[in-house]
């Protein structure tokens, strides 16, 4: 069954009061929500809306300003995860997305490479140990990250790999994927025992699905047939009222279902 999470961060932008989004995101039909950063949320309005509507919180991020590109930052990556999983626990949110930080030099790809793989050996005990499941996200740097280090999938995959620990798994973001390297659904199919999250637009623009060159009915349906049981996180700008944009993507989820 394909399940869909709404980005909060970016739908439903016109209500001021965030934890009020959870409320709209259930009477759209939503299956759950997600946001970015989680210091700056009041996290107790956030659990009782949650908890009120049945929406869960499907994922957050690890707030590690300092990124993951180098052996040196692996206890202080650590640290951050702790503090995300304490914030995590009061919202029983099982997911927490990681992101590696802007490389300056490209001559130093390789040390930064390895970088990643030992913040994520170092911080993924803590995750398993609270049953929570780190993701690390590729993003492209062609449109909207320019200098971010981890921009494939491929890459991305063999991080994964490297760590070798079932709490490290990626996020495959289908917008940025189709960006930087398109040949979705092979490349998404091919690994996926190694994907913990999706998040998903449409190219170009980051709209709603169902507005641009990607083929979502496609793509969602192989990522069913795989088995993926987790959500697919809508982050995406809509063009226009946020109900009316998500009618159309959950058309799509609907005729998944049936």
């Amino acid at each position: 069954m394909t399940k869909l999470s709404g980005c909060i961060e970016m739908l439903f932008a016109e209500i001021e009061d965030f934890a009020g989004r959870i409320s709209a995101s259930a009477e759209a039909g939503l299956d759950a929500i997600e946001f970015w950063d989680y210091s700056s949320k009041d996290l107790d309005a956030i659990a009782a809306a949650s908890q009120e509507t049945g929406l869960p919180v499907a994922a957050m991020c690890v707030e590690a300003p300092d990124g993951m590109l180098d052996f040196s930052l692996a206890d202080k990556f650590a640290a951050a995860v702790e503090q995300a999983v304490a914030a995590a626990e009061l919202l029983d949110c099982q997911t927490l997305i990681c992101t590696t930080g802007n490389i300056e030099d490209y001559a130093y790809r390789n040390q930064a490479h390895a970088g990643v793989v030992a913040c994520l050996k170092t911080a993924a005990p803590v995750a398993a140990v609270a049953g929570v499941t780190l993701v690390l996200e590729p993003l492209n740097a062609l449109v909207d990250h320019p200098g971010y280090f981890l921009t494939s999938s491929r890459e991305g995959f063999e991080i994964v790999e490297q760590v070798g620990s079932p709490a490290v798994k990626l996020l495959y973001d289908i917008y940025h994927q189709q960006v930087t390297e398109g040949n979705l659904i092979a490349n998404i199919t091919s690994h996926a025992e190694l994907i913990g999250h999706f998040h998903a637009a449409d190219v170009p623009g980051r709209h709603e699905p169902g507005t641009g060159e990607i083929n979502y009915p496609n793509v969602l349906a192989a990522i069913s047939e795989m088995g993926y049981e987790g959500y697919i996180g809508l982050e995406y700008k809509p063009t226009g009222p946020t109900p009316q944009t998500l009618a159309q993507v959950l058309g799509i989820r609907d005729e998944l279902n049936r």
